[in-house]
C-alpha cells in the first residue's frame, strides 16, 4: 500500500535557514560528538510551553504562534548541556547539543544517602502528591500509526453447491484481500481534563490511508451480493457454522431492498456523529489511564515493586533537576524491564523507558488465538504551575497477533420448500494470521490550570471529521506546532492504479 514519498521538500528545508520568511522552523537536534539525532529533546519557548523532538531528533515550530517578544528558544536533553538559541540571529537547521558527563558520585549531596529500595518506597509514598489531579487544559498533538500485516492467508476451498462459489472464485477473493494496510491520523486538540471526566476540542485533523482497499472490498461485496441474490431462495436463512458453533442469519436482513433497508442507507449517507471525536477521546483516555500510577495500567513495576529488581545506575539531569537513574527488571513472574529517572528532591518519576520481556496476554481456544506481543515506550512528565507533574510526552508501541484456524460452513436453509430444508452449502477451511502494530505519539505544547466550571462549559465539536490525505503533506500543518513525522509517515503515499 505504501510507496516512497519524495523527500525533496524536507531536503530543501535542511539547506535553508531555520528562520524563514514563512515564519516556520524545521530543524534537527544532533549529538555534537556522534552526529546522531537526539530523540525526545525538549524545545522550550515558554514557562510551561514547548515541544519535543521525534525519535529522529527532528522538530518544527510555527514561529508566529510563539508569542510576541520571544527572542530565544532553549533546547535540552538528558545527558546534554542546555543550549539557548537566539531566534533573531537566525538558526541553523542542524542544532548541536554537547554531551554533559556527570560523575556518578560526589555530584549530589544528601542529608542521608538512600539505597535503591528506599528510593522506590519514596516514589510510592509521593505518588498522591506529585502528579496533578487539578482541572487542566492542554494543547496537544496526537499521532496514531496503525500497521496491519497478514502473516498468513489460508482459505481452503472444500465444497460448494453454488456454481459461482467455486475454487477459482475463492482464490480470486484471496488475491483481492490486501496483505497489508497502514492507517495514520494526526490531530491537534485541546484536551480539558478534570477528575472523572474529560472534554475534547479538535482544532484540525488528518487521516492517511489507501482508499484503493475500500474500492476492492466494495467490488467484492457487490459480487457476493449478486451471487446470493441469484441463487438464494426467498424466505431462506443462512446458518454460519464453525465447528460446534452455529448462528442463523436471515437472508432478508442482508439482501432486502425494503423501506427498512432504504432507511439504513439514508443513515449511512448522513454525516457521522462523534466517530472521529469519540475515537480520539477513547485513545486519550486509554493513554492517560495506562500511566504507571493509575489503576488501569499494565505498568505495575511500582505497585508490584516486590516482583522487580531495581538497580541504581547513577545520576543525571532532566530540566536542570538532579535525578536518580534506576534500572528495573523482573525477579519473579513480572512483565517489564526498563529505566526510570527519579527526581532527587521530590521522588517523582520524570521519565520512564520500558519494554515487555514476554507476551502480556496469550489466548488459544478452539482454533482462535490472540497474543499481545509488544508493549514498549517512553513517557515524560514535567512540573506545572502548581508544582505538580503532568504528562508532557508519550511514545508508545503496542503489538498483537490474532489468528483463526477453523473450518467454516455457510448453509442455506428454507422451511417453506418441500423436501430437505438445506438448499445450498459452502464449505471452507480458514487458516489466517494477522499482525497489528499500533504506535502513539503525543506531545503537550501548553498546559494551563483551569476551573471545573470551565471544563463543564466546553462544547465538543462532535461532527468534526479528519481531512483525507493520500500522501503526507507538510503544508497541511503550516502555521501550527506539531510533532515532526518519522520516515515511515513522510514516505507514505498511495499508489495510483
Amino acid at each position: 500500500m505504501s510507496k516512497g514519498f519524495s523527500i525533496i521538500i524536507l531536503s530543501l528545508a535542511f539547506l535553508t535557514p531555520f528562520y524563514s520568511s514563512a515564519q516556520a522552523a524545521n530543524a534537527k537536534v544532533v549529538d555534537a560528538k556522534t552526529k546522531k539525532g537526539v530523540p525526545y529533546a525538549t524545545i522550550q519557548f515558554g514557562e510551561h510551553q514547548g515541544t519535543i523532538s521525534n525519535e529522529e531528533g527532528r522538530f518544527s515550530l510555527a514561529l508566529d504562534n510563539l508569542g510576541a517578544g520571544l527572542d530565544s528558544i532553549f533546547i535540552s536533553s538528558m545527558g546534554y548541556e542546555k543550549t539557548g538559541v537566539p531566534i533573531v540571529q537566525g538558526l541553523d537547521s542542524i542544532l548541536y547539543l554537547k554531551p554533559k558527563p556527570i560523575e556518578l558520585s560526589g555530584v549530589y549531596l544528601f542529608d542521608k544517602e538512600l539505597n535503591v529500595d528506599e528510593i522506590i518506597e519514596k516514589v510510592q509514598e509521593n505518588i498522591p502528591y506529585n502528579y496533578n489531579r487539578d482541572p487542566i487544559k492542554q494543547r496537544m498533538f496526537l499521532r496514531t500509526s496503525e500497521y496491519n500485516k497478514i502473516r498468513k492467508m489460508g482459505i481452503e476451498f472444500k465444497a460448494s453447491t453454488i456454481e459461482e462459489l467455486n475454487k477459482k472464485f475463492i482464490d480470486s477473493v484471496v488475491s483481492i484481500l490486501p496483505k497489508g494496510a497502514n492507517y495514520f491520523t494526526e490531530s491537534l486538540v485541546d484536551f480539558y481534563r478534570a477528575p472523572g471526566e474529560h472534554r475534547l476540542h479538535v482544532e484540525k485533523a488528518a487521516e492517511l490511508y489507501d482508499k484503493n482497499n475500500e474500492g476492492s472490498m466494495e467490488a467484492l461485496s457487490k459480487k457476493l451480493e449478486k451471487i446470493f441474490k441469484d441463487n438464494v431462495k426467498p424466505d431462506s436463512y443462512l446458518k454460519i457454522k464453525s465447528g460446534m458453533f452455529g448462528q442463523k442469519v436471515q437472508v432478508d436482513s442482508i439482501l432486502d431492498s425494503s423501506e427498512e433497508a432504504a432507511e439504513i442507507e439514508q443513515e449511512l449517507k448522513e454525516p457521522e456523529k462523534s466517530y472521529f471525536l469519540g475515537n480520539k477521546k477513547r485513545q486519550l483516555h486509554n493513554l492517560y489511564a495506562e500511566l504507571f500510577f493509575n489503576d488501569e495500567t499494565k505498568l505495575n513495576f511500582i505497585d508490584k515493586s516486590g516482583r522487580y529488581q531495581f538497580t541504581l545506575k547513577g545520576y543525571t539531569e532532566i530540566e536542570e533537576a538532579g535525578v536518580y537513574v534506576i534500572d528495573f527488571k523482573p525477579k519473579r513472574n513480572a512483565d517489564f524491564k526498563g529505566t526510570i529517572f527519579v527526581n532527587i528532591e521530590d521522588f517523582a518519576i520524570m521519565r520512564l523507558d520500558y519494554s515487555n520481556v514476554k507476551s502480556l496476554r496469550r489466548i488459544r481456544l478452539l482454533g482462535f488465538s490472540y497474543e499481545e506481543t509488544v508493549y514498549r515506550g517512553t513517557t515524560i512528565f514535567s512540573k506545572g504551575a502548581n508544582n505538580k507533574y503532568d504528562l508532557r510526552f508519550i511514545d508508545k508501541v503496542f503489538g498483537r497477533v490474532m489468528g483463526v484456524d477453523r473450518p467454516l460452513k455457510v448453509i442455506e436453509k428454507n422451511k417453506f420448500v418441500k423436501g430437505r430444508r438445506k438448499q445450498n452449502e459452502l464449505s471452507l477451511g480458514l487458516d489466517i494470521v494477522n499482525q497489528q502494530t499500533e504506535k502513539y505519539e503525543l506531545v503537550v505544547f501548553d498546559s494551563a490550570l483551569i476551573s471545573k466550571t470551565e471544563v463543564d462549559a466546553v462544547v465538543e465539536n462532535d461532527s468534526i471529521m479528519a481531512t483525507y490525505l493520500s500522501k503526507y503533506n507538510p503544508e497541511f500543518w503550516k502555521g501550527y506546532n506539531i510533532m515532526e513525522p518519522n520516515a515511515a509517515l513522510r514516505e507514505f503515499v498511495v499508489s495510483e492504479e
